[in-house]
């Protein structure tokens, strides 16, 4: 592993004129202004990459999340009246606004999650895409669609889509820019307001999200931020939300749905994954072999549609393996706000803890290290080594448990049907990505993973990228879906509107109840011959 020296972040944040006015009180002020919280408590944030403070967090109670619910029921009202023209031309205006101003968002996500600059890029394409495309696609979405009416030329049925009211979006730390923003956008532009609570680690990157919003032409109040754990502040949110969007871990996002479901309310949850990579035997193994770094190890690892599991055809498995060691040897690590480096830290000590433990466990037991396995504290506090396990079983606790880390485990498989009910094994059903030169037969096994989305010669941006397909997991890794038309109809409700001219749901004309019924009876026999739905 090489380090730049000259990418190296400061020990004194403060004195690094790159990033100063991240750091000055003025700036940090007028972000952390945007929460709403009075309990005159704050919480220290740290860069993951240096553990020197970055700023005081206001913490919000309670009452912060019944006053951020009430303005934002107000400025709902005025909001679902305004016009879908004007909603999307503010979307695009977010567009402009996220591209203008990206080298201070990724800046300041650098800092608040210790991702390499290059990762920490996708989060303001993620979030142009996603304005751009609901901008563009808002009337496909929202206008009110006719739809076939019991009688012919007399039945006018309509479908209206109505907004929820307001959405409480609660969103991880892991890409703190685009998952504080993205589940909120189509949640807007369907005529809702928000209150969000994104993750304590990561909170100014979101609080510039809403920043921006407001730039862009957001009415104030449509969107508000608190903070504050989720242990204090989750039962608050759902129990006034009309819907609720959680990204996190599965088990938080059980105790969601639970409580959703004594509301009656709608939730939509992205969680744990323990994702599957099919190297085929007619791989371009060149190919895989890149694709396969950035599948395991973007963002260290600590991203839920991220690679955790590898099974190699036995053809090709020696020749793969020698190349993706390679590959991953060769990677530069540093804890930098310039480009080049190939994987920044992780977030927290918690995370390193997690990741050291099951690596250990690996090779306590019997697994064989072929890259990485060790911390770098050279580098930073919570840095750790992209890693490549081989011979993992299943008594081991990361064969399959959720690792959330830069830790890739190798498998060989010589019968692709067996190579298939290994990748479904387990409770999760997140991401998948195939390597075949043969598009088509990779697109057929693609529909047996049971995962929410398949990525063919592709890590998971094919997917995720593609705003117009939906995004969200299978089994215990969620319920919903993101992006897409799943993603902005489920902030609405669904209302059916119909009229009727000339002739009425009853006997006329002088019939009597059993005529009418005959009456009725002959119609649906002709109509069926007719070939009518």
């Amino acid at each position: 592993m090489s380090v730049n020296p000259s990418t190296q972040l400061p020990a004194d944040p403060e004195h690094d004129p790159r990033a100063s006015y991240a750091f000055e009180p003025e700036y940090v002020a007028a972000l952390t202004g945007r929460l709403i919280a009075t309990t005159g408590t704050g919480v220290t944030a740290y860069a993951p990459a240096t553990g020197k403070p970055l700023a005081v967090i206001p913490q919000s109670n309670e009452a912060d999340v019944k006053e951020a619910f009430a303005r934002a029921r107000r400025a709902q009202q005025s909001w679902q009246r305004t016009s879908l023209d004007h909603r999307a031309e503010i979307l695009l205006r977010l567009h402009d606004l996220v591209l203008d101003r990206q080298d201070e968002i990724i800046d300041l996500i650098c800092w608040e999650s210790g991702k390499a600059r290059k990762h920490a890029f996708d989060e303001p394409l993620h979030i142009a895409l996603t304005a751009r495309y609901y901008a563009r696609t808002a009337h496909q979405h929202l206008d009110t669609e006719r739809r076939l009416g019991v009688i012919p030329g007399l039945t006018r049925a309509e479908v209206n889509r109505v907004p929820k009211g307001v959405v409480g979006i609660i969103s991880p730390w892991n890409y703190p820019f685009t998952m504080a923003l993205c589940d909120g956008i189509p949640a807007l532009l369907a005529g809702n307001a928000v209150v969000t609570k994104p993750d304590a680690q990561t909170m100014l990157s979101a609080l510039l999200g809403a920043q921006l919003l407001e730039e862009a032409g957001f009415p104030k109040d449509l969107w508000n931020v608190v903070a504050g754990p989720g242990r204090e502040l989750g039962t608050p949110i759902i129990e006034r939300s009309d819907y609720i969007c959680f990204t996190g871990s599965t088990a938080t996002g059980k105790i969601i749905a639970k409580q959703a479901a004594d509301r009656l309310i709608g939730c939509s949850l992205e969680l744990g994954g323990k994702n599957p990579i099919l190297i085929l035997r007619d791989a371009d193994l060149d190919k895989a072999a890149e694709g396969a770094v950035r599948a395991c190890f973007s963002n260290a690892g600590q991203l839920c549609v991220s690679t955790e599991r590898m099974f190699i055809a036995d053809q090709v498995y020696d020749k793969f393996k020698e190349k993706f060691v390679a590959a991953t040897k060769a990677m530069n690590l540093s804890a930098g706000l310039e480009w080049g480096s190939d994987m920044g830290s992780l977030i927290s000590q918690d995370q390193l803890d997690t990741v050291t433990a099951h690596v250990d466990d690996a090779v306590a037991q019997g697994a064989t290290v072929l890259a990485g396995g060790k911390a770098r504290p050279d580098l930073g506090p919570y840095f750790y080594e992209p890693t490549i396990l081989e011979g993992v079983s299943p008594e081991m606790t990361c064969f399959g448990h959720e690792t959330f880390g830069p830790v890739i485990s190798l498998y060989r498989f010589s019968d692709e049907a067996d190579a298939i009910k290994r990748a479904n094994d387990g409770e999760y059903g997140l991401n998948a990505s195939i390597y075949s030169r043969d598009v088509k037969r990779a697109r057929i096994i693609a529909r047996q993973i049971k995962c929410g989305t398949v990525n063919i010669n592709e890590a998971f941006g094919a997917t995720f990228a593609s705003i117009d397909a939906p995004m969200g997991g299978m089994r215990e890794s969620g319920m919903g879906r993101r992006q897409g038309s799943e993603g902005i109809h489920r902030y609405t409700e669904t209302q059916a509107v119909a009229s009727q001219a000339l002739l009425r749901f009853s006997p006329q004309f002088g019939l009597d109840d059993e005529q009418y019924a005959k009456t009725m009876t002959l119609s649906l026999r002709l109509m069926k011959k007719m070939g009518r739905a």
